[in-house]
């Protein structure tokens, strides 16, 4: 049989253990009913489903880079490539639109726990985050929520908490502020990695670390005074203590509006990830299934048709380029988190 080009197709957007989800514009094709940890050909479309590594012990969802309160979606301070996009007179907000849509999608799962990893709102006003958890409210009982750049730039202590534990089965998850006031960048501070060092020693399951912004790689060639993440003293520091803490599997940040995945020397297999944003193209949120043996990251394109139309329109933006950029490839978006080095429950 001859293959049929994926770009004819759409894009294959998602890959879990029995299902698979192709995007075509606005179109929705959910492929159910495979079998795990299997080479799957549907339509000429080639992929592998992920593993079910043993039971299902619980399942969390994690969004990022919400920006309630924001107008015009791709304008970049200093330059001028676009193009430029915004909602039109009459229609709803954009962030809400993505946000109300995502909020829906994650009930419909029924997740045990919700994480909101920063940039809530686009300039940190009490009235954005006040509207951010209004959207949100629907998840409240189960949401454990930080600021990002947006909110700390800005002055804004909501979302300032340090360290925050959430213990569900078959994992627990440390939420780190990595926020600095009045900067874009990041930082976690020698109390926040005493707490998650001491929480890893003594961890009896796996521990994954959400935080807004995404560490620099301590191999990298150059060492900038300013990184966009976190910076390079505090990232080393914070790889230094996963590396030694064999209970910590998994980095999960946003920030960076992207699906990209990366491995550090002095970390192996633990993944050092980054999810797309809620606000634009793809428009995404992260589910998480906790397998005995492993944590599957399962990506999620919001598919309302308001958010599809949404998106399509934002994939060209930055003079095309930003589609590409965003989505990353599919091991970027739907893994399995290995739980080897960690102490089992």
């Amino acid at each position: 049989m001859t293959s049929i080009p994926i770009e004819q197709l759409g894009e294959l957007t998602t890959v879990s253990s029995r299902s698979a989800v192709i995007h075509e514009g606005v179109e929705v094709r959910l492929i159910e009913g495979l079998e795990p940890d299997t080479e799957h050909e549907i339509d000429g479309v080639s992929f592998r489903t992920l593993p079910e590594p043993g039971p299902l012990l619980s399942t969390f969802a994690t969004v990022n880079d919400v920006h309630i309160g924001e107008e015009v979606c791709g304008l970049i301070e200093g330059s001028d490539t676009g193009p430029v996009f915004a909602s039109l007179p009459g229609e709803p907000p954009y962030p809400d639109t993505m946000n109300e849509a995502a909020v829906a999608e994650i009930l419909a799962l029924d997740p045990d726990a919700v994480v909101v990893k920063g940039d809530l709102t686009n300039a940190g006003t009490d009235a954005e985050v006040d509207r951010f958890l209004e959207v949100y409210a629907p998840l409240a009982d189960r949401m454990t929520w930080i600021r990002g750049n947006h909110e700390s730039y800005n002055g804004s202590q909501r979302g300032a908490e340090p360290f925050q534990q959430v213990v569900l089965p078959g994992v627990v998850l440390a939420v780190l502020d990595t926020s600095v006031d009045g900067s874009e960048s990041g930082h976690v501070t020698a109390e926040q990695l005493d707490r998650l060092d001491a929480l890893a020693a003594d961890a009896d399951r796996p521990v994954v670390v959400l935080g807004h912004h995404h560490p620099w790689n301590p191999s990298a060639e150059e060492r900038p005074d300013h990184y966009f993440g976190i910076n390079p003293d505090a990232s080393e520091a914070l790889v230094a203590v996963v590396a030694r803490r064999p209970a910590i599997v998994a980095y999960l940040a946003g920030h960076t509006h992207r699906n990209r995945v990366r491995h550090f020397e002095a970390t192996g297999s633990v993944p050092w990830v980054e999810v797309a944003c809620v606000k634009d193209y793809p428009g995404a949120w992260a589910e998480y299934r906790v397998h005995e043996g492993g944590i599957l990251q399962v990506f999620r394109r919001i598919s309302s048709p308001e958010a599809l139309a949404w998106t399509e329109q934002t994939r060209q933006m930055f003079a095309g380029l930003y589609g590409s950029y965003a989505l990353g490839s599919i091991d970027d978006r739907c893994f399995v988190i290995p739980v080897e080095r960690s102490v089992s429950a």
